[in-house]
């Protein structure tokens, strides 16, 4: 067992020791422990202690009406930074170029390779072709590519097929292109975006081996398979790459925008589909607070050092940033690129088989939480890195995840459960009187944001028809952020306790992979 044994854990039951066991165990129970306690707690103190709760109340909605206002500005300082960065001539930066960083043995950007990797089960076939035809139509020499198209055994004869059309097509259109397989049910893994990935991405290693490249002169590209990359995204890596601090401790997040297929879709989903978007928008601001998330990018030579990333979780996108910053016991950080990857929406083949995909897609998504044990046990053991970074990064992840959680249902019984459930003389008070009146002010208030979001839809949205119903479209897309609070609490707090309460009580999820219809 070597000194940094807890890189590889996925769960309690990963550990021999018993003392370790049972305190990775109590961190996969809290989450999901202290959610319901705070929802239970709601309604037993609005009982016993409506003044408590009233009060409590209105610290909630006063401190969610901060964050609107907090995270409305960086919203719109991430979007003009989105749109200045679309419009700089980043191959042109490239060619300025006069120095590498000293750790890297790249004589110019000209060195720089790109491993792109896509793990793919099932998609449809236009939604391969669309990604793979889209690092085909960006700005960076194509002779710079490895791309590999992983395919999972599992996916059958048709998936195989699939794969050789797009390699007839793509095959000699880089400077390698690869089809890998990945056999089902290897142990030690389970079926999931990240053990495909960790097959092509050793498959890859054979193949850089040998053809002598320097690992230090490799970008490794983890997309999903319908990450469309925009034009210029490879020559911004390369430059955000060649010009970092650290390019070796770095890993560089796009903004991903679940555009693809947006005027496809229900507007129910269209709708989450934009609040994921700009929430991420946002985040680009917060370079302290942020992790890594679905499709990004990262030194190959990291990746390799850190013996890839885990074949047996779930929410690999993430854990492998807190691989890293365990490994190099801290010093590691993400760096945003501020430009877009496009992904697609959500969508069933009807309505209700869209929201049922909804809610497992925010479900895995937020069985991110298992995040929670694995860093909490690194942080433990490793004593090297500094106590501040681990606060601001660990409270940070812990109080996401108890207000995606709680929040919206808190937000919405708060106002009105301690006039109904306390007592005769709460209910006689001016205060329990006024409570409704205030609350709904002060999340009036933070709704007006919303008009924000209403904004900036409009301009995120694609080009439309300009006919009479193509404009009615665009404008009902605007309006449909009004009905956002009222999904808050089925799409949004129930997929996530869903995901605590599972991992709390040792019934750990496995990969589900979002269908992908066109």
């Amino acid at each position: 067992m070597t000194d940094k044994y807890y890189l590889r854990l996925a769960r309690a039951s990963d550990l021999k020791d018993r003392g370790e066991r049972i305190f990775y165990r109590i961190f996969e129970i809290l989450p999901g422990l202290f959610s319901c306690i705070t929802i239970i707690a709601a309604i037993v103190f609005s009982y016993f202690k409506p003044v408590w709760v009233a009060f409590f109340a209105l610290i909630l909605v006063a401190h969610w009406l901060f964050r609107a206002v907090y995270f409305s500005f960086h919203l719109r300082a991430s979007y003009a930074r989105m749109k200045k960065v679309e419009k700089i001539n980043w191959m042109q930066k490239l060619e300025n170029l006069q120095k590498m960083p000293d750790e890297l043995p790249a004589k110019n950007w000209k060195d720089i390779y790109h491993l792109v990797v896509l793990p793919m089960y099932k998609e449809p076939y236009e939604v391969v072709r669309g990604s793979i035809q889209a690092l085909l139509n960006t700005d960076y020499p194509k002779e710079k590519f490895i791309v590999i198209l992983a395919q999972e055994e599992r996916g059958g004869q048709e998936v195989k097929e699939m794969g050789e059309r797009i390699e007839q097509e793509f095959g000699n259109k880089f400077f390698k292109f690869i089809i890998t397989t990945h056999p089902f049910g290897l142990p030690g893994e389970i079926a999931a975006k990240s053990s495909n990935e960790v097959w092509a991405s050793r498959k890859a290693k054979n193949l850089i081996d040998e053809l002598g490249i320097a690992y230090e002169n490799i970008l490794f590209t983890s997309f999903d398979i319908d990450s469309v990359a925009s034009k210029q995204y490879f020559s911004i890596l390369a430059y955000h790459y060649l010009t970092t601090k650290k390019p070796l401790r770095t890993s560089f997040q796009p903004i991903p925008l679940f555009l693809n297929n947006i005027w496809q879709v229900p507007a129910l989903s269209r709708l989450f589909s934009f609040s994921t978007s700009f929430w991420h928008i946002t985040n680009q601001e917060r370079e302290d607070k942020l992790i890594t998330f679905s499709s990004h990018s990262m030194p190959f030579k990291a990746l390799v050092e850190i013996d890839f990333k885990q074949p047996d979780v779930v929410s690999d996108d993430s854990r492998i940033f807190w691989q890293c910053l365990l490994f190099y016991d801290g010093d590691y950080r993400v760096e945003s690129l501020h430009c877009s990857i496009s992904m697609d929406a959500n969508v069933g083949k009807s309505f209700f088989g869209t929201l049922a995909n909804m809610y497992k897609q925010q479900r895995r998504w937020a069985y991110g939480v298992a995040e929670v044990p694995y860093f909490i046990f690194g942080f433990w053991k490793n004593k090297k890195i500094s106590l501040k970074k681990k606060l601001s990064l660990g409270l940070e992840v812990i109080e996401g995840h108890w207000n995606w959680a709680c929040a919206p249902i808190l937000l919405a019984v708060l106002g009105w459960l301690p006039t109904v459930l306390g007592s005769n003389e709460f209910n006689q008070t001016i205060f329990s009187y006024n409570l409704p009146r205030y609350i709904g002010r002060l999340l009036t208030f933070a709704m007006l944001g919303l008009f924000g979001y209403m904004y900036y839809t409009f301009y995120l949205l694609p080009p439309k028809d300009n006919s009479r119903k193509g404009k009615a479209k665009v404008l009902i897309a605007c309006a449909q952020w009004l009905f956002f609070p009222l999904t808050m609490i089925f799409f949004v707090a129930a997929p996530a306790l869903d995901a605590q309460i599972r991992l709390s009580l040792g019934k750990y999820m496995g990969f589900w992979p979002t269908p992908k219809h066109r």
